[in-house]
């Protein structure tokens, strides 16, 4: 049997599965960091943090599995878009990534945007340029870090390094670098007015391949490194928001998705890129060949909740050390005492600048209401409607674009909680359907493995031999109370929003 190896590399963590092509995984494996954060803007990591991951976690599942490493066909590899890094001439790093988050490059943005709009949602989807973007980044190492920015030979994203650690290749694709505002995704190339804006050439980016095709096959020392065999072939999975749609099915108009992990990105697969006549919604290149994907993000959910269980949930860590438990379980626990609402205390989870459905660098964390009544319980489930009043407006946007949305296919770390799950469909007032494997990403990187090997003749055969819904969730009686709990969470983040511009700003 051919068995097909997944990596999915995240913002605080890289995952990586092996899978039968019937969809069984046989192994599974994750290996978290923390970011490098000198300040409220700085998000940082060693690139070599990134390897180190993918040996340790690829391994691993090799160990478990007992599987041949020659059986291994294939490897497709998938990660968060825009988080920067930059080679010398010798393929070494010049300095620690430039994490996606990294809100820093705030006046390289303002000066972009004179430069590129109002072009830039034509040619890139973007519908707005914030520091998040690559070539935000990059004209911020230009500007403030020169002697760095000379020695530039190879800007990369985080799929495009490992490959190059895997392969010797530098190679991308248009799914990954769709969001780094170099990528025209309408010419399915770069982008030379962003370029020039930059002060870069195309010579210093990856080569553009496909989504999904073979970047390679591993070199004698990556192969060593990794446990395999050097003839196992290396697949451009693209972002992981697509490569995670495709792992929830969501191949075809009309689908929608959403994966709450470290991010809220919601997908919605769309034909015509340009349906938003509005320039609001963000969109990507799908790593199904042809297609587009509406993708909303707000950058931090999954990682408000870490942030306070780092912070607030030592008991509750302790706890799950000595008996072998989940600490979210534990902190989800505390959250189920207290009813829907939270008592009138709210949640903005903007801790690190908001960018959908409005784009805010400034927008900063917020709880409000809370009294002497409340306890740690409430600031749990704060957290997760919080985060549920974000996807509803974010369907709101697609929906007003014109993409039907009967149900939500949930994905991700953050649908494995049971009441959390609940509360996204009762705020939504819809269905959410959960899959037998929530891990998408690690699915749709598995299929796409399979089909640059030749397991699978289509994206469409993958799809229906590796993805199962396990069940949906239907609104429950809680629907009442948070339509008037969103109503104000809306109030509040428009009242907030020039305060931040004003007090927050660095422009």
């Amino acid at each position: 049997m051919a068995f097909l190896l997944s990596l999915d590399v995240g913002t605080t963590s890289v995952k990586a599965g092996l899978f039968q092509p019937d969809g069984r995984c046989l192994a599974s494996d994750l290996q978290e960091y923390r970011l490098i954060s000198n300040s409220a803007d700085e998000a940082e990591l060693e690139p070599l943090t990134y390897w180190q991951a993918a040996c340790h976690t690829i391994r691993s599942v090799l160990e478990q599995s007992q599987v041949n490493p020659s059986a291994v066909v294939g490897l497709s590899v998938s990660s968060q878009g825009e988080t920067t890094i930059v080679l010398d001439k010798n393929g070494q790093p010049l300095r620690k990534a430039l994490v996606w988050l990294d809100n820093r490059a705030v006046n390289q943005a303002e000066s972009l945007k004179q430069k590129l709009e109002p072009e830039v949602y034509a040619h890139t989807g973007i519908p707005d340029i914030v520091p998040t973007w690559t070539a935000c980044k990059v004209l911020w190492i230009k500007e403030n870090e020169p002697e760095i920015f000379e020695k530039i030979d190879k800007i990369l994203l985080v799929q495009d390094y490992l490959i190059y650690q895997m392969t010797g290749n530098f190679v991308t694709d248009g799914s990954i670098s769709c969001t780094t505002l170099f990528y025209d995704i309408i010419q399915h190339g770069w982008w030379p007015k962003a370029l020039s804006a930059v002060g870069i050439t195309a010579d210093q980016l990856a080569t553009l391949l496909q989504p999904g095709s073979v970047a390679g096959t591993l070199t004698a020392k990556a192969a060593g490194e990794l446990g395999l065999t050097p003839q196992t072939r290396v697949v451009c999975g693209g972002m992981d928001q697509s490569v995670g749609a495709i792992g929830a099915g969501n191949v075809g108009t009309g689908v929608v998705s959403e994966t709450t992990g470290a991010a809220l990105a919601i997908q919605a697969s769309i034909e015509d890129p340009m349906i938003d006549k509005t320039c609001r919604t963000p969109v990507y290149e799908h790593s199904v060949p042809g297609e587009y994907l509406f993708v909303p993000v707000c950058p931090t959910a999954g990682m408000t909740y870490k942030w306070f269980k780092d912070q607030f949930g030592e008991a509750e860590t302790e706890t799950a050390e000595k008996e072998g438990e989940n600490v979210y379980d534990l902190l989800n626990q505390l959250a189920q005492e207290v009813p829907a609402g939270s008592d009138g205390l709210l949640l903005l989870p903007h801790l690190m600048g908001s960018f959908s459905p409005e784009s805010n660098p400034d927008a900063r964390g917020v709880f409000c209401g809370f009294t002497l009544h409340h306890t740690r319980g409430h600031f749990v489930r704060a957290i997760q409607e919080g985060v549920a009043f974000m996807l509803r407006r974010n369907l709101e946007l697609i929906e007003k674009s014109g993409v039907k949305i009967s149900e939500v296919r949930s994905t991700g770390g953050g649908s494995r909680g049971i009441l959390w799950n609940q509360i996204k469909a009762d705020v939504c007032n819809r269905p959410l359907v959960l899959l037998e494997n929530e891990d998408t990403g690690m699915v749709g990187d598995a299929i796409l493995a399979g089909v640059a090997c030749g397991v699978f003749q289509s994206i469409a055969e993958g799809v229906h031999s590796m993805v199962r819904i396990k069940h949906s969730i239907q609104p429950g009686k809680d629907v009442a109370v948070y339509e008037r709990a969103y109503q104000r969470y809306c109030d509040l983040d428009k009242t907030l929003f020039d305060y931040f511009k004003r007090n927050y700003s660095k422009a």
